[in-house]
């Protein structure tokens, strides 16, 4: 019998649909492995069994009455801990939310449970969402699938964990500067960068609201998909079975090409000969105006995440790990006038990006530059720590700035992911090309 935790979560909804995988054994099954597995409490940080089993139950019966809601009713899923679940404690990684417990689901929560999918826990995560690695010794720091001792990704670090160890079928997440990918790439999944402002965030504990985006980390694009329908509370899309013949994409060179380490960049190019051979056009394109926005970045995202924060920062932040303590604060010293400025032209560069992209399906690039960094070499070299949280997050931040939809893919190679970079609210045929793409990838 197939091992029911290495399934994609569309599979395992496609078993239910032919009743031979029940929900409830099913949801038995990832929790006796998440009881039983040495990284759970790594990965977890609040596992919700009493929920997970209610849901399952009501998911088999409706499977026995050919009343699924949905093409994963019953599949089970991980959810990051920023995303409010009634009755249980969410704290987005930080003692300075020790005790949280909301009295009603997050938007999106409620959404895919409304569509059967089935809660199995809280995720760990970078504390408040403010870390693209993923190293939290507040609370706890998430294993990389591909080395035990290095960081998985951040700031959904536990999410992209729990489906690389087949402790989840799919995982929420949410990415600021590329919380969804950089986890998703350096664990081998797939992982969807939704459109700024598509997806409302009602429930959402905030780092800089207008960066703010949710999005689900998975084994496959079909997956990504199908969770993307689930919580925004739509039917699926239909992905077609197109190829990459007629595709066109630019193969950005403006920043993200810069002091590639080694093995990123052998794989991208690896990658990018898969594409080409799959029938892809590949065009090297620039945009040099992004280096404005770029260099901005530290007064759009530190102004806002402690316009939020500051006061309880102010109040309470002994409590938190000092590099994230010290990035918000960073955020106190800025001009109102700059951080206008500053969105004056965020604004009329992503016009810019918009007209030189146009005629591509995707703009290409490697999702992260650097290799998932030791968590030990992290905590005692502080100069270490901001180098390589600089450089990991740099060039999914592109996407963030530009108010894209991003979907990265893994390319073979561990640790190392390709990104698919598409329009601003252009999610639908994104997931089309990231089909062909995928398959060209994992020829």
């Amino acid at each position: 019998m197939a091992d029911w935790t290495e399934m994609t979560a569309a599979d395992l909804g496609r078993g239910i649909a032919k009743g031979e995988i029940d929900p409830a054994a099913l949801c038995e099954t990832y929790l006796d492995k998440i009881a039983n597995h040495p990284m759970r409490d790594r990965i977890y940080a609040r596992v919700t069994p009493d929920r997970a089993r209610a849901e399952a139950a009501a998911a088999s019966d409706r499977a026995a009455r050919g009343a699924r809601l949905s093409p994963l009713d019953g599949v089970p899923v991980s959810w990051k801990d920023l995303f409010d679940t009634a009755g249980t404690a969410t704290e987005a990684g930080s003692k300075l939310l020790e005790g949280r417990v909301p009295d009603r689901d997050a938007w999106v929560l409620r959404n895919a449970t409304a569509l059967g999918l089935v809660c199995l826990g809280k995720t760990h995560m970078s504390e408040l969402a403010f870390s693209g690695l993923g190293l939290n010794p507040v609370t706890a720091t998430s294993p990389c699938v591909n080395d035990e001792g290095a960081v998985s990704g951040g700031s959904s670090s536990g999410a992209a964990a729990s489906v690389a160890y087949g402790l989840a079928a799919a995982a929420v997440g949410s990415d600021t500067g590329g919380s969804v990918r950089v986890p998703s790439a350096w664990n081998d999944l797939v992982g969807l960068k939704t459109t700024s402002g598509r997806i409302p965030l009602t429930g959402v504990v905030p780092l800089a609201a207008k960066f703010d985006t949710i999005g689900p980390l998975c084994q496959s694009v079909e997956d990504a998909a199908l969770m993307l329908a689930a919580i925004e509370g739509q039917g699926a899309m239909d992905l077609p079975r197109g190829s990459l013949k007629g595709r066109r994409f630019g193969a950005l060179q403006t920043i993200v090409m810069d002091d590639l380490r080694d093995t990123p960049a052998k794989a991208y190019a690896d990658a990018l000969d898969r594409l080409r051979k799959a029938g892809a056009e590949i065009v090297d394109v620039t945009c040099p105006e992004i280096q404005g926005p770029m260099d901005n970045a530290g007064i759009l995202y530190t102004s806002e995440a402690w316009g939020k924060w500051g006061d309880q920062i102010t109040a309470k932040g002994d409590v938190m790990f000092p590099p994230i303590r010290e990035r918000f604060e960073g955020g106190a010293g800025h001009k109102a006038s700059d951080y206008v400025a500053a969105w004056l032209q965020l604004d009329q560069v992503r016009q810019v990006w918009a007209q030189k992209m146009s005629g591509f399906d995707a703009v290409l690039c490697p999702t992260v530059p650097n290799m998932p960094p030791n968590v030990d070499r992290l905590m005692s070299d502080n100069d270490y720590y901001v180098t390589e949280n600089l450089l990991t997050l740099r060039n999914t931040r592109v996407g963030n700035l530009m108010g894209l939809a991003v979907v990265t893919l893994p390319t073979g190679t561990p640790s190392c992911g390709i990104s698919l970079m598409g329009r601003a609210d252009g999610e639908e045929s994104l997931l089309a090309v990231a089909v062909a793409a995928e398959r060209a990838l994992g020829e």
